[in-house]
């Protein structure tokens, strides 16, 4: 305990000493950087220690992560320009919103974000010393620069799992750096520290912005707009350092002085890497398409993205043995961020005019002649208000505008559910979508019906377009429509409180309803749903209903409508009230035909072989969804598990070696037919099918051909890259045939839209067996699918209920919570979890 007091008196007095004066990191934090990771708390004290004694520099917080960490954001710039850095933000602002024109002296806007994913942790060490070279005055190249640049600075946007990869490595590594990459230290346990505290990748969410920390950043990154955007990364060990410009395919909608500017920074960069003779490459690996990357989204956004990748990750430590001899050291890769840091800053400080010209002009082109075929985009509401409720808060979170209704009643448009162009009404619950707006490049990609590749190697997945993620049906349009209001009035339910009905009900359509639910059974309120459509109180309502009847609900002490309103203005859900249980048509309410909901007791399995991504997905739809409570049960725990205490148990993607255990499956196949419910999901149902539980995967013509000796088996070494994605579907859109009276399709039309992300199908289930969602032999929507791929995803299974014994296993062949932004499919896990019995 004494010495701890003294090192924390010793090192008070250090940060005394320096109040006055800049400390380079080295001297604040004791130790030369790259002896070490340094803890995100000090790297925190260090900005602070730094902002104390910058007159030019502000440091702000911006928001928090899931485990309470701050999320900062450091702001420098020549003396000028901080004394008016609020007018410079907002004039910027006018520029970007295609109604201001930048000046003579103003300064251009480089953004540098570092440590997204938390095992590549050297960029957060880096941002120290680049934020030294920035601030000292001494520096008298770096002093010039500021007066034509703003400088932001982000120096981590994964704090938690920064800190998980950094704990775990300060706590294992031996005192001497251990090269060898087998050592402990070079690897880590699941699920490592690159994604966030729901184990979501936050470089896959800048679109989306379905975490916390995405959804905090972009609003600071819309306050600012900057022209400059670079993403800080590190890649395998044994790869050279890779910075733009970057590898086709480029989205059609980049623009040519986009490409031109990252060739610009790209040679600047490389003339620094030449004189210090390190090794680089360009334009290979990391190409410019998905949307939602610390690259694309702000190249949609008029910004000149990049991604900057070091070799190193969670592999390297504080040194690592290479495959060619050489060992890497973390201070080598801090180097490395610092120079391509500094020289971007460069570039943006000689080119600012330049920058400013072509950023004006893009944003005022997107409000006065929009790129692409469609000037404008309906989206029918019919009845799914609260999922076009979804889409419009989305749209609002990347600054699209938009409105309901319009002008004309009658239109002609693009049909994206038929691919059709033909006339249609517009309604005024309808979301009216105009293309003339400063967001319009980014609205084009996001709705974009059909990805346009130009080359088929791909770093993610090819399709995403909106309307096929929250199942909506919606035209896109050649004509220019003006919404006709803002907003529609929300639905409040309070008056029904004072009828006292027989029941309330409530439609099933959206993941609101599914939130909803989930706050009534946790209050303990008694739900239904109906089999079948019913007509009540002269209105029809679909299969799936919720009916919440006052009978059986009598524990509520009196309090039953006041609850069940209450709930349901909270979760913006509308309801009707109905005075009898005798129907007009359709089933009575004291059917047979209409279920019981239970609350049920739900268990996910997580750990070694589990995908810590499809895993996160879950958890964070239980917690931050639905608000419902669930057991995370680590695989290791599988044979100790109490089956007694669960009704539902997920296994997400991933590797179960356990189900192969004999002992362990034969468990959990007892538990299933004494009434439990499995939900297995991609590479998990598929070792399920391995198991002789009446599951099987598809197996085509050619997969039961024995393989021939032939000239197709002699390809060419250098076109490996495209023999490859023969077999290749990095994320593609496919539509499955719903049978939408079973219970697992409740809420649902016809159609379902699925991103398909692998070549598995299974056959039709027979006796005790449900296929819900099938896919046909032309199917096929969206994205790039690799020509050997496409020939097998026909005519099979994607989503089903087998029955056994008592209990259900739900086959989901696909993804339904993928990232968290394919809306539609919520509603479908939503399904699993609580109609189907």
């Amino acid at each position: 305990m004494r010495k701890f007091l003294l090192s924390s008196l010793i090192l008070l007095m250090i940060q005394i000493g320096y109040a006055q004066t800049l400390p380079t990191p080295d001297q604040f934090l004791g130790y030369a950087l790259g002896t070490q990771f340094t803890p995100y708390y000090r790297v925190l004290a260090y900005y602070e220690a730094v902002a104390a004694v910058t007159p030019n520099m502000q440091l702000i917080q911006y928001g928090t992560t899931y485990e309470g960490r701050p999320l900062m954001l450091a702001i420098l710039s020549s003396a000028e320009n901080t004394g008016k850095i609020e007018q410079i933000r907002q004039h910027n602002i006018d520029i970007a919103n295609g109604t201001g024109k930048p000046a003579a002296g103003d300064p251009a806007i480089v953004w540098l974000s570092y440590n997204v994913h938390g095992n590549e942790a050297v960029s957060t060490e880096a941002s120290m010393i680049t934020l030294y070279m920035l601030a000292n005055k001494a520096n008298t190249q770096q002093q010039e620069w500021l007066k034509n640049v703003v400088v932001l600075i982000d120096p981590c946007l994964n704090p938690d799992g920064r800190e998980r990869y950094v704990n775990f490595y300060n706590q294992v590594h031996t005192r001497y750096a251990d090269p060898l990459l087998f050592a402990r230290e070079h690897n880590e346990p699941w699920p490592g520290g690159r994604a966030n505290h729901y184990y979501f990748d936050l470089n896959r969410d800048w679109a989306w912005q379905t975490q916390v920390e995405s959804q905090q950043r972009v609003v600071q990154y819309s306050r600012w707009m900057p022209q400059v955007h670079v993403d800080f990364h590190e890649q395998s060990i044994d790869a050279p350092y890779y910075f733009a410009p970057a590898a086709e395919p480029f989205h059609d909608i980049i623009k040519p002085w986009q490409r031109s500017m990252q060739m610009l920074i790209g040679k600047n960069n490389a003339r620094y890497f030449d004189q210090e003779g390190w090794l680089y490459f360009t334009k290979e690996f990391f190409d410019m398409f998905y949307p939602s990357y610390g690259d694309t989204y702000p190249t949609y956004n008029g910004a000149i993205g990049m991604t900057y990748e070091q070799g190193g990750g969670g592999r390297a430590g504080l040194a690592g043995l290479k495959q060619d001899g050489d060992t890497l050291t973390l201070s080598q890769r801090i180097a490395h961020h610092r120079t391509t840091g500094l020289s971007t800053i460069e570039i943006a400080s000689q080119e600012s005019a330049q920058l400013l010209k072509e950023f004006s002009k893009y944003f005022y082109d997107a409000v006065h002649t929009p790129d692409g075929p469609y000037l404008s985009y309906v989206v029918k509401a019919a009845g799914n208000n609260e999922k076009l409720a979804s889409l419009g808060a989305l749209l609002n979170k990347n600054g699209i505008r938009f409105g309901y209704g319009a002008a004309v009643g009658k239109a002609n448009g693009f049909n994206y559910f038929n691919g059709k162009t033909e006339n249609f009404t517009i309604d005024k619950e309808d979301m009216v979508i105009s293309a003339a707006q400063a967001r319009s490049n980014l609205l084009k990609v996001l709705f974009e019906p059909d990805s346009r590749l130009s080359d088929s190697v791909t770093y993610d997945i090819t399709a995403w377009s909106l309307p096929y993620a929250y199942g909506l049906q919606t035209y896109a349009l050649r004509q220019l429509l003006t919404p006709a209001k803002d907003s529609l009035q929300t639905t409040v339910n309070t008056a029904l409180v004072a009828t006292r009905p027989y029941a309330y009900l409530a439609r099933w359509n959206s993941i609101k309803d599914v939130r909803f639910l989930s706050a009534l059974l946790q209050k303990r309120i008694r739900v239904r749903y109906a089999e079948g459509d019913f007509m009540a109180g002269g209105k029809t309502f679909p299969a799936g209903t919720l009916i919440i009847t006052r009978s059986g609900n009598e524990a509520a002490n009196g309090q039953f409508d006041e609850q069940v309103v209450h709930l349901a203005n909270t979760y913006k859900t509308t309801l009707d009230a109905v005075a009898t249980g005798f129907v007009e048509k359709g089933v009575d309410f004291g059917s047979e035909k209409v279920r019981f909901i239970k609350p049920v007791r739900v268990a996910v399995v997580m750990g070694e072989g589990v995908s810590s991504l499809a895993a996160g997905e879950v958890w964070h739809f239980f917690e931050q969804q639905i608000n419902y409570p669930l057991t995370v049960v680590d695989i290791k725990q599988l044979p100790a598990i109490n089956w007694k205490a669960l009704d539902v148990l997920i296994l997400p993607d991933g590797n179960y070696r356990y189900l192969s255990d004999k002992d362990i499956s034969n468990k959990l196949r007892d538990w299933i037919n004494a009434g439990g419910k499995l939900i297995v999901m991609q590479e998990a149902l598929a070792q399920i099918a391995s198991l002789d539980w009446g599951i099987h995967l598809k197996k085509t013509e050619e997969d039961k051909e024995e393989k021939k000796d032939d000239y197709t088996l002699l390809k060419s070494y250098a076109n490996r890259e495209r023999e490859g994605v023969k077999q290749a579907i990095p994320g593609a859109i496919y539509k499955v045939q719903l049978d939408n009276t079973h219970p697992l399709a409740f809420g649902f039309p016809a159609v379902y839209y699925t991103l398909k992300q692998d070549s598995r199908i299974y056959d039709y289930l027979e006796d005790g067996g449900w296929n819900v969602g099938i896919i046909k032999k032309d199917n096929y929507l969206s994205g790039f699918v690799g020509t050997e791929t496409r020939k097998k995803l026909k005519d099979g299974l994607l989503f089903g209920v087998k029955e056994m014994g008592e209990g259900r296993i739900v086959m989901m062949a696909d993804d339904p919570l993928f990232r968290s932004f394919w809306e539609n499919g919520k509603l479908l896990f939503g399904n699993a979890l609580f109609m189907v019995w």
